[in-house]
């Protein structure tokens, strides 16, 4: 489509989809031309589209599997050739779909000699496996193998601790992410003020969205996600500095949110997934129980020095993170923990 007004003559940005393939059930493959940009805007558009596909699509996972009479996860079954580990490594890689956002429940149970795989998984109508070959366990003799498992549908990695649990249970490291890859890259094309740019972008994903899906879904949350930004006016936000020449304080007009509102907003909303944090200080808080800010800010620097692993470099990057973003601060005293 061209649209022209006076000597100016503009083309509106497309997406097309030049190659889509299925190398196995759980890898899919597509290309994608966008074009045209003007220079600088195809590496903006493929970085934040980049980050949205990896970080934003959601997926569904297996997060915890209950063995009858298995005390830990490195003990070995008599029957059953792999070790409980090496069971919760393949329910870790099994692919899934499922449309519910509640806990859902799910059971494996088979009678040897068999190999149970994913497709002798017995789920809600709202959870299916996207391979039903993918392999589980294989039992090597005629007994009875009864797998109870848990699956949750989440964004990116969650860490499982023991805690909670139940004799036989054992946590599922889950990877929530149905986009395994994405590739972007920039190409010029035209000469002196007519160039323009193209950017192809590649995604892989373990098929429980098609490529062309995981694209529709990370556009349709960066429009989400950058949408508050349309509303913003001057007289809504007003900063003032102290004398160190540092931001103090913003008030938002009540047209946002009023004090309360905006501290609640903080409290409830805001995860710590939006520090920024390098990943060992980030699955050291998750360990910890450690999910929003404001669980965060009941910590103190001392406190946080105390959670394992956690050194005094993870504090200081906390620390910096939180000022840096929030404007927020840790206590340097201990504090009381409820």
């Amino acid at each position: 489509m061209l649209t022209c007004e006076k000597s100016t003559c503009t083309q509106a940005i497309q997406l097309k989809c030049v190659e889509s393939r299925v190398e196995n059930k759980c890898l899919h493959y597509g290309r994608f031309v966008v074009s045209p940009f003007k220079k600088g805007q195809a590496s903006t558009v493929g970085i934040a589209m980049r980050r949205a596909l990896l970080e934003e699509i959601r997926g569904t996972s297996i997060t915890c599997a209950r063995f009858h009479g298995v005390a830990h996860e490195y003990s070995t079954v008599t029957g059953i050739k792999e070790t409980i580990h090496d069971v919760l490594v393949n329910l870790k890689e099994v692919a899934l779909t499922g449309d519910s956002d509640d806990v859902e429940e799910a059971i494996s149970s088979a009678t040897g000699p068999k190999e149970i795989t994913a497709g002798d998984i017995s789920s809600p109508p709202s959870v299916k496996a996207v391979d039903s070959l993918q392999h589980i366990v294989t039992i090597t003799q005629p007994i009875s193998v009864t797998i109870e498992l848990k699956i949750e549908k989440d964004c990116g990695y969650r860490i499982e601790s023991f805690n909670g649990l139940k004799n036989g249970e054992f946590p599922v490291d889950a990877v929530f992410m149905p986009v395994r890859n994405v590739n972007y890259s920039v190409h010029l094309f035209g000469n002196g003020k007519a160039t323009r740019e193209i950017s192809l972008i590649e995604i892989w994903t373990n098929g429980s969205p098609t490529p062309d899906e995981a694209i529709n879904e990370a556009s349709e949350k960066l429009i989400e996600l950058s949408s508050p930004f349309l509303r913003v006016k001057k007289r809504d936000v007003f900063c003032s500095r102290d004398d160190k020449g540092l931001f103090s304080s913003i008030k938002l007009s009540s047209q946002l949110y009023d004090g309360n509102e905006l501290g609640e907003k903080l409290s409830e909303d805001t995860f710590i997934d939006q520090l920024g944090l390098p990943a060992r200080a980030y699955n050291c808080l998750k360990q910890a129980e450690i999910h929003t800010v404001a669980d965060l800010l009941n910590y103190s620097r001392e406190d946080l020095s105390k959670i394992k692993s956690f050194g005094q470099k993870s504090v200081d990057q906390v620390s910096k993170a939180l000022w840096e973003r929030f404007a927020s601060e840790l206590s340097q005293n201990e504090v009381h923990i409820k």
